[in-house]
């Protein structure tokens, strides 16, 4: 008997011979369905959120975390605008790319097209569940979902309520397929699924996303652990400073665009780190640095190179005072996973080198990394955030998840 991930995923293989024929409209009734649904059982989904809350505390699962995994009314809302968000935008699938004539008469096109049937293996939030339906279904996707065992019962009732939605539109319901084992045997399952998974896209942790590119056959999207940092430059206007890095860490520590490490050059730390520090700790944020911050703000944990290794998605956040652009630069090629770096500086000389050298997804001038993400940059809901080179980078919204085709129109053209 074939496996839950063979035969689930089998299922959406075969359902991407329909998908391929859809409209943009009837692709975005299907969408619409999808989000009053959501509305209209946001008290069934809230209720299986709880259930999946209350294992998580009996766990220990930390604060951060059960942020990540709650859901209430206003989420679920906002989990549905954003199916709405997609709808508004324009469909790439079809989307003529180049035309070109050659010298025998052939007539050459190349489009936009579907990738065909995408896995997606993600952790705690379980509105990736209806972000990755929703844009890999607008783009004429099928998509495989496996999430993780802490949100469970809310992906099961998400799908279920997605699925139902479905039934009603000229989309195949099993064009959404959510693996329920919740064994690490069938994540590995999934990434040697070749022949009926076309790409798998890791979301998530480090070791989730390492597991995947170590143990994959299946192409791969590497989605990004995120050791973000902020460097505040010694001409770096004070105010602006401590609100962009404030909110870099503090707005929402549990996602992968939050702020890790904060670099400040000397002379500016000489002058300011006190106040700034106290404001991290007056928000409960525990502080590690190097010897030079620990010497400067007592009772700080010295930091290791593991720390500045580290993606806490918590309410911990490394400092080190570096002497100079050089020494921000270095460290962060050292630590930095290519998601998102961000210089503060009055210094244009120095921003445009930061900008230039840093080698990541996303590079800042005074602004937050936190605007690492698919709705701030205007593209609708993202399926991740790419660190790696290939076919996409940063935040990938519909275009990301389409392939290319050429069509090839003759008149009896043959190669001699």
């Amino acid at each position: 008997m074939a496996s839950e991930v063979r035969t689930k995923a089998a299922l959406a293989q075969d359902a991407t011979a329909i998908m391929n024929r859809l409209t943009t409209e009837q692709k975005n009734t299907a969408l619409l369905r999808m989000a009053d649904a959501l509305l209209t059982e946001q008290a069934n989904i809230i209720a299986a959120n709880e259930l999946d809350l209350q294992r998580g505390r009996e766990q220990g699962t930390s604060p951060s975390l059960l942020d990540r995994l709650s859901l209430n009314s206003d989420r679920v809302a906002a989990i549905a605008e954003g199916l709405r968000q997609i709808v508004e935008l324009p469909d790439p699938v079809g989307e003529l790319l180049e035309h070109f004539d050659r010298p025998n008469g052939l007539k050459i096109n190349k489009i936009r097209v579907p990738i065909g049937v995408i896995g997606m293996i993600y952790e705690a939030r379980p509105n990736v569940t209806v972000d990755a339906a929703g844009l890999c279904l607008k783009t004429g996707n099928c998509v495989v979902l496996r999430g993780g065992s802490a949100a469970l019962e809310s992906n099961r009732k998400i799908v279920e309520i997605l699925k139902n939605a479905l039934h009603a539109t000229d989309m195949p319901a099993d064009a959404i397929q959510l693996i329920e084992d919740s064994d690490r045997a069938s994540v590995n399952e999934m990434l040697k699924l070749n022949g009926l998974l076309d790409v798998v896209i890791p979301r998530g942790g480090a070791s989730l996303i390492r597991n995947v590119i170590e143990n994959a056959t299946v192409p791969v999207i590497e989605t990004g652990a995120g050791i973000c940092h902020t460097f505040v430059d010694e001409s770096a206007d004070y105010t602006m400073a401590v609100e962009i890095a404030f909110n870099a860490k503090v707005q929402r520590p549990s996602v992968c665009n939050s702020m890790e490490t904060l670099l400040v050059h000397e002379t500016f730390a000489g002058q300011h780190l006190i106040p700034l520090a106290e404001r991290f700790l007056q928000a409960g944020v525990e502080l590690r640095g190097c010897e030079k911050t620990v010497a400067l703000i007592p009772g700080t944990k010295l930091a290791s190179d593991e720390d500045f290794g580290t993606e806490y998605n918590d309410y911990i956040m490394n400092v080190r005072i570096v002497s100079d652009l050089d020494g921000a630069l270095s460290h962060i090629r050292r630590f930095s996973t290519k998601h998102s770096e961000c210089i503060v500086t009055e210094n244009k000389d120095n921003a445009e080198r930061f900008i230039q050298d840093v080698d990541a997804a996303a590079v800042y001038h005074n602004a937050s990394t936190r605007f690492t993400d698919g709705f701030e940059f205007g593209f609708g809901a993202e399926i991740g955030i790419s660190t790696q080179k290939l076919h996409a980078r940063g935040p990938m919204g519909l275009p990301a998840l389409t392939s290319t085709k050429y069509q090839i129109f003759g008149n009896g053209q043959i190669r001699g």
